[in-house]
């Protein structure tokens, strides 16, 4: 593999590609296809996709037919971003429906190193079960840890949507050695959510992932996708997804962001050499007290 670019000290150019996507699984791969392409010509050494952004997200309502929507990792999807990868010499983290083996199936993550083998994958830990993401009745939880994924542009710390709202997955992700935090994402408004309710989900979204940045001194990339998708059950009001694809460093600060409704490559310079700048001054790591934490595996504190 070639020298990474932590050994280099340089900086890295992600780009996340924001997009809505449809019922037909080919025209989706060819959407996102053409924003791989622009993330290329602006630069990009590393391009991030949204969640389960080959299909719609079937997870808004409990089918038994879904599933078919399901394939085998390698396969159709995993080949063709492989031969992407390696065709423009990038890493790409993507997000697919894996069929494991029958009657068992995974929100998975799979990153492709620029040569277009698979570097790693990641399959999505904490798995919710609320109206309008009905992801339970759909995906096994992972059993594989909470592992970086090393490649040339750093070792990714991949983590997926429902992950994100978790302290311990960004911890324990960051103590294994991550360089990034990179949570692909399906989230959403219920159309039926007031002007404030709104704002007050979108608000806590970005502030939980930007304090993971700061208690682990480490830049977090976060992507979802945009676009209304009507629940096929009828049972609830669909879903507006809400974009705001962003990145922010160590401090949290703002390094890049989307808006709510734009399908959109969004590219962000990240200086890699920052955590360890920052983690000199805010020794968060060095000060934890790992001999009183123990009952953090309880489920409650009775």
């Amino acid at each position: 593999m070639t020298q990474s670019l932590i050994e280099k000290g340089s900086h890295l150019n992600v780009a996340m590609v924001q997009q809505s996507c449809n019922a037909n699984r080919n025209k989706n791969i060819a959407a996102t296809c053409a924003a791989i392409d622009q993330a290329v010509d602006g630069g990009a050494q590393l391009v991030v996709l949204q969640e389960l952004h080959t299909s719609l997200y079937f997870c808004q309502t409990q089918r038994c037919d879904n599933f078919d929507l399901a394939e085998t990792i390698p396969g159709p999807s995993s080949d063709y971003f492989s031969k992407i990868a390696q065709q423009h010499n990038i890493v790409i983290v993507t997000s697919l429906f894996e069929r494991r083996a029958s009657g068992v199936y995974h929100n998975t993550a799979v990153v492709f190193e620029r040569d277009g083998t698979i570097a790693g994958t990641y399959r999505k830990m904490h798995i919710p079960d609320d109206p309008g993401y009905h992801e339970k009745f759909y995906f096994t939880p992972g059993d594989s840890g909470f592992k970086p994924i090393t490649t040339s542009v750093g070792k990714l710390g991949i983590l997926v949507c429902w992950d994100q709202w978790y302290p311990e997955a960004a911890r324990l992700m960051t103590l294994a050695g991550a360089d990034i935090l990179i949570y692909p994402t399906a989230i959403g408004w219920d159309p039926h959510d007031d002007t404030n309710e709104q704002k007050r989900q979108l608000d806590a979204w970005i502030t939980v992932q930007r304090g993971h940045a700061v208690a682990n001194g480490i830049p977090v990339i976060a992507v979802n996708r945009v676009g209304f998708e009507a629940d096929p059950s009828g049972h609830t009001q669909g879903a507006n997804f809400w974009g705001n694809s962003f990145a922010v460093g160590p401090q949290g600060e703002f390094i890049a962001q989307a808006n709510e409704k734009d399908e959109i490559v969004v590219h962000a310079h990240i200086d890699l050499q920052r955590s360890e700048q920052v983690r000199r001054i805010w020794p968060f790591l060095r000060d934890r007290r790992i001999d009183c934490y123990q009952e953090i595996c309880e489920r409650v504190r009775d």
